[in-house]
């Protein structure tokens, strides 16, 4: 379940990923909100994480 915590720096960390202008949303290139997704998505896999872990402690 921890291993969900690596998807956001491996989609960020890799620029091929999102190096490109188009598709574009509400006129904004995908290179700008293709890294703005990754706010929401990585609060949900933090708590989804979290909420999975809480009672190993």
């Amino acid at each position: 379940m921890k291993s969900l915590l690596l998807l956001p720096p491996i989609g960020l960390l890799v620029p091929a990923f999102y190096d490109h202008r188009s598709p574009e949303l509400f006129s904004v290139p995908f290179f700008y909100w293709y890294q703005l997704a990754w706010v929401p998505i990585t609060v949900a896999l933090l708590v989804l994480v979290y909420r999975a872990t809480r009672d190993e402690r």
